[in-house]
Parts: structure tokens; sequence; C-alpha cells
């Protein structure tokens, strides 16, 4: 369900009324008439969808994470707040950037499109800009010839899957976050899909090496082992981004985790 068209609709719908009255209807009604049921709710509603919209469009936007893709910094029903302008300025419903503010970092929490279905909204962390060479083999990355740090920590224990992980804190632009490992996975991507920029990729045994080509990003979920990414189908590009994820709000089976992110 696209969320902001049907804001859109109902800002046009609202707005539409409210005009109409403003122009016509309100000339025509008499000193002490009242109005009429259908003039005085969408008037009533106009100002607040229209705030909603903007608030949403442009500032932030809340979203739900409905995988566990990105375990442990971000867990199944953990509520999240997007960024809208930290990457530039859009207009909305057809995310076209108008002013360009900032670029995707290595290391920031994004959210996009999905390339493959653009009503889908998806959330990795930003591994690969425009131009590095990825090359993520024996579950092990480097950046342009740089392996980025990390270091193991204690097991993570995932409470659905009853399930204990290896648990390391890496470090990619600087960020510190913790990633997952399952030590009985493949090192290679199981499988992947066509997807543009392909020839850009090379696959073996041990894993993949990619350059981003420009205007895209390479994204990766922290939990490695357990995450459908750039890996399988391909860099996003410019115009799917959505926001910087940034902050958790609210989490009804753990409360504990408000304001909790890296």
């Amino acid at each position: 369900m696209n969320f902001a068209l049907i804001l859109f609709v109902l800002l046009a719908i609202t707005g539409a009324f409210a005009l109409a009255d403003a122009v016509y209807f309100a000339k025509h009604r008499g000193k002490d008439d009242k109005e009429p049921w259908w003039i005085e709710y969408p008037k009533s509603f106009f100002p607040v969808i229209l705030i909603v919209f903007l608030l949403r469009s442009f500032l932030v936007e809340p979203f739900k994470i409905p995988s566990g893709s990105m375990v442990p910094t971000l867990v199944v029903g953990d509520f999240i707040l997007v960024n809208k302008f930290a990457y530039g300025i859009r207009i909305p419903l057809i995310n076209k950037k108008i002013v360009s503010i900032g670029e995707p970092k290595r290391g920031d929490v994004m959210v996009f499109r999905f390339p493959e279905d653009p009503s889908l909204d998806y959330i990795k962390r930003v591994i690969g800009v425009p131009g590095d060479r990825i090359v993520y083999e024996n579950k092990k990355l480097s950046i342009n010839g740089v392996a980025q740090p990390r270091k193991q920590v204690s097991d993570y224990l995932n409470r659905e899957r009853i399930h204990y992980s290896a648990q390391f804190i890496e470090t990619v632009g600087g960020v510190e976050h913790a990633i997952l490992l399952e030590g009985d996975a493949p090192a290679a991507v199981p499988f992947t899909r066509p997807f543009p920029f392909r020839e850009n990729c090379n696959y073996n045994s041990e894993g993949v090496a990619c350059t981003v080509p420009p205007g895209h990003y390479f994204m990766m979920g922290d939990n490695r082992d357990n995450s459908a990414d750039s890996r399988v189908w391909g860099f996003v590009p410019d115009e799917n981004i959505v926001g910087k994820a940034f902050f958790i709000w609210f989490n009804f089976s753990e409360p504990r985790r408000f304001g909790a992110f890296q």
C-alpha cells in the first residue's frame, strides 16, 4: 500500500473542498447558515492532512522493521524514524531530488525503494558508494583494497529462533556496528538474480567482488548470512533513496530498545 499516494489523494480532495468553499459556497451561504457536513469535515481534515504530508515528505517518516536482515542493529518489530532530508530534498511521490544536501556515507543505515519492486521499502547498511571496489570473500569485507576492521564479541542470542550466532563489531566508514555470522553458512552467495550492472560483479566459491557504478550504492544487512542484499539483487540507484534511519522510537515486544541505534 502506497501510503504517500493515499495521503496525497486525501490532501487533494480535502483541499478541493476547502478551496471550493472559500471561492464559492461560503459566498452563497446566509450569514447565520451552518456549514453543511460535506464542507465542514473536509475543511477540518485538510490542515491536519497537510501537516502530516509535509512532515512525512520532507522531514521524518516512520517505518516498522519487518524482517531480521538487520539484526542485531534492528530487530523485527522496531519502529524507527527516517530522516527524509539527510540526502537531499525530493519531490513527493516521484522521489526526484531537487535540492542536494548530502550523500549517503559508508556505514549509514538507509531506507530505499527496492530496485526490483519500487513499491517496497527496504533497509540495509551502506557498504559501498559510487566508484568503490567491494570485496566480500570468506565472510570478510574489504573496501578499495582495505580490510575493514572487526573484532569478535559475545555470541548473540536470537530469542525468536532460540539460536546463538557469532557476533562481531565491524567498522565501516568510521561507524562501529554489530554484525552476525553463521558458522555453517557457505561463504559463496547461494543465489543471484539478473540486475543492472551485473557485469561489475564477479562471483566465486569464496564470495563476491563488485565495483559500484556511478550514482549507485552497495547495501548489506548486518545479519550477513540471513540477508538478501546487493550481493543478490544488485545496486541501489540514487533515485530509489528514501532517507537515513536514525532512531528507534518503539518496540511493543522490547520497550527497552527505545532510542537504541548504531
